[in-house]
């Protein structure tokens, strides 16, 4: 297992949500990566926050989207972002160089609680940054359809929504 880093942008580059994450593996879903608990991240360049509860985070190969699946006792269960497709960048073999997912997070995001309650979030921001940020139109119109997939299947728990993450979650909540 190798350390990487998650780098999530915002629509013309800026730097959003990043952390270092360990892949664990992949499978028929895409690129597993764990967060354990102690993990720090920063939101661009605010205060360091750091974890409690285990993640661990699904990058499929050609979605418009990443998971995160929490541990319990989190409050959330699958935290789904609208994205533009994971890019994996080779590091340069240092430390300083770790191999890289980078994303552009288009705002949307499915959400499932850990009492089952399922939402949409963010719509109010995906409409300001499409004028703000100047989102084409193909861009918007594949975050909504995106958005309106994950619904379904978050909600109906099909696909990796459907439990595929519990044994990668059992990997990143192990103490290392």
């Amino acid at each position: 297992m190798s350390e990487i880093m998650v780098v999530y942008r915002k629509y013309g580059g800026a730097l959003h949500w990043h952390h270092r994450g360990t892949l664990l593996g992949e499978d028929e879903h895409g690129v597993w990566v764990a967060a354990p608990p102690g993990t720090v991240a920063r939101k661009g360049d605010s205060p360091p926050v750091t974890w409690d509860t285990a993640i661990v985070m699904l990058f499929p190969r050609d979605g418009w989207w990443t998971a995160s699946f929490h541990a319990r006792p989190h409050r959330t269960d699958v935290y789904v972002d609208v994205t533009t497709v994971p890019e994996w960048r080779e590091g340069g073999g240092h430390v300083a160089e770790l191999a890289e997912v980078t994303m552009v997070d288009l705002d949307l995001d499915v959400i499932r609680m850990r009492d089952g309650r399922l939402f949409l979030d963010d719509e109010d921001e995906f409409a300001e940054h499409q004028v703000l940020l100047g989102y084409p139109a193909e861009v918007v119109a594949r975050a909504e359809e995106t958005a309106a997939m994950l619904m379904t299947a978050v909600g109906s728990r099909q696909g990796p929504f459907g439990g595929a993450h519990e044994p990668w979650l059992a990997l990143a909540d192990r103490p290392s």
